[in-house]
């Protein structure tokens, strides 16, 4: 077996969303075992920063705009990655997140709920189409984008890894999130639509679906902005978490490194769950 079987050296990665928390936790995991990195994202200094801090540790790194619900930008983006790096081996979507107002603030519509006038949306009938597509374009939509741009780059050389976001939320729809819970199931479907459509290309393509990572995204839900403290739903998510907490920026590092190296070698249509075992416990 080879020694460096989860070695990256002289690979190229792209990651989506990499100046977000999770993306750049990510992107320096990627780079800690050789890769060079290229990081996009809407918030240009927020990959930059990411690449400076990899850079700094000795890496190869680049930050750069990359909008991926815009075909122009991405494919501005890989040219600039395909002229720094000379190739691309690697990419990870994990742009991607949820909306406050694509989320419900009941978990089940009742009569009465009818008549709220409450602000926000208070049930599904409340949602608007807008804020439900943008929450679905952004998870799903841009996972198609970015696949197909930097998968063609991909399937012109000697083929390459995808590893596409999914969540826990696809195969077990939360109450509260349904653009999102709607979305991902989508991601994980689509992962395996490619993965069998890719693999004469030597293209292997992945999900990792994490389960409850306090982000700026979903930390509304879980945290009391006025206390800190957990609120009910997420006292509810922990008693239902057999690990007993919610998961850290480095978390991902360990699945996110087999799937892309050549340890995982035969595996490709695969959903990984990183949940502290909330998917497999029923509560009972």
């Amino acid at each position: 077996m080879n020694e460096d079987i989860f070695g990256l050296t002289g690979k190229v990665a792209v990651i989506t969303g990499g100046g977000g928390v999770l993306g750049g936790a990510m992107a320096r995991a990627l780079a800690g075992r050789g890769a060079s990195v290229a990081l996009l994202d809407v918030k240009d200094e927020g990959a930059a920063e990411v690449a400076r801090r990899i850079t700094a540790g000795g890496g190869r790194a680049i930050g750069l705009h990359g909008d991926v619900l815009d075909e122009q930008s991405l494919a501005v983006a890989a040219a600039k990655i395909v002229e720094e790096f000379g190739r691309v081996d690697i990419l990870v979507n994990a742009a991607g997140g949820n909306s406050p107002a694509a989320s419900t603030s009941r978990e089940t519509a009742g009569r009465e709920d009818l008549l709220s006038k409450d602000d926000g949306p208070g049930t599904f009938f409340d949602l608007r189409l807008e804020d439900f597509r943008s929450v679905f374009e952004l998870n799903l939509l841009g996972t198609f984008l970015a696949s197909r741009t930097f998968g063609r780059i991909m399937a012109e050389r000697d083929g390459g890894v995808i590893v596409n976001i999914s969540s826990m939320t696809a195969s077990r729809p939360l109450t509260r999130v349904p653009a999102y819970s709607a979305a991902k199931a989508g991601v994980s479907n689509f992962t395996r639509w490619l993965a069998a459509h890719l693999a004469p290309l030597r293209i292997r393509v992945n999900a990792i679906a994490p389960g409850f990572f306090l982000t700026e995204q979903n930390r509304f839900l879980l945290t009391d902005e006025r206390t800190g403290r957990l609120t009910a739903r997420g006292e509810a998510i922990i008693t239902h978490t057999p690990l007993a907490r919610f998961g850290k920026e480095d978390d991902l590092s360990g699945a996110l490194i087999w799937l892309v190296s050549d340890a995982s070698a035969l595996v490709t249509g695969a959903v990984i769950p990183v949940d502290g075992g909330f998917s497999a416990y029923a509560g009972v």
